[in-house]
């Protein structure tokens, strides 16, 4: 991860309890975040869990792996040390979203473990709830599925370092969710996530 550059700063803290946050918003903030290969569902099931949580009046948003490469991180390509930024930065935006009080739902490949693992640990070291969801998907159906095309150009050599082609995908062994999105349907995945979601008592 990124060593600090700035040395003459200083942490300037607030006076905003955690306590009046939870009471202003209602609810906890945490991040869930979900990790699994490039058409497996997880943008997918993002977009309808953050609905369901808004029609409820509870505060999610969502982060997306595609959306914030067009923005935030728009200087970073696909190798591992950008791989590796892209998702130190996310990890940094959940944690400042989550420690508001919002339920940060950020949908990312995310293939290192190594990188996952600091994202926990920032979460922990900031006492910010942290919730890994691995939407597990086969190689074969997410290829099958292929909704952008991308396999298809990974198989004829057009992308290179492609997630699950020629480059790792290390899966989760201790997430708190596990979802297998070729055996289950959207419906069914999602009101797993709420379920999931009902059971951390986030909400007040």
């Amino acid at each position: 991860m990124a060593e600090q550059v700035a040395t003459n700063i200083t942490f300037h803290e607030g006076t905003v309890s955690a306590e009046e946050r939870v009471e202003n918003m209602g609810q906890k903030g945490a991040t869930f975040w979900f990790t699994g290969l490039s058409g497996s569902g997880k943008s997918t099931i993002a977009v309808a869990v953050e609905q369901v949580l808004l029609s409820r009046g509870n505060h999610a948003y969502r982060l997306d792996g595609d959306n914030i490469r067009m923005g935030l991180n728009k200087n970073l390509g696909f190798s591992p040390e950008d791989r590796t930024e892209n998702i130190r930065r996310i990890g940094e935006v959940s944690k400042l979203f989550a420690d508001a009080g919002v339920l940060s739902i950020a949908s990312f490949i995310s293939p290192y473990s190594e990188d996952r693992n600091a994202v926990r640990a920032l979460h922990a070291e900031n006492n910010v709830p942290y919730f890994e969801c691995y939407i597990d998907c086969s190689l074969e159906a997410a290829e099958e599925r292929d909704p952008k095309g991308l396999y298809k150009k990974a198989r004829a050599g057009e992308i290179k370092g492609f997630t699950g082609i020629d480059a790792p995908y290390e899966a989760p062994a201790n997430a708190e969710l596990h979802l297998k999105t070729h055996e289950d349907d959207l419906e069914t995945c999602v009101a797993k996530v709420i379920e999931f979601i009902d059971a951390q008592n986030l909400f007040a």
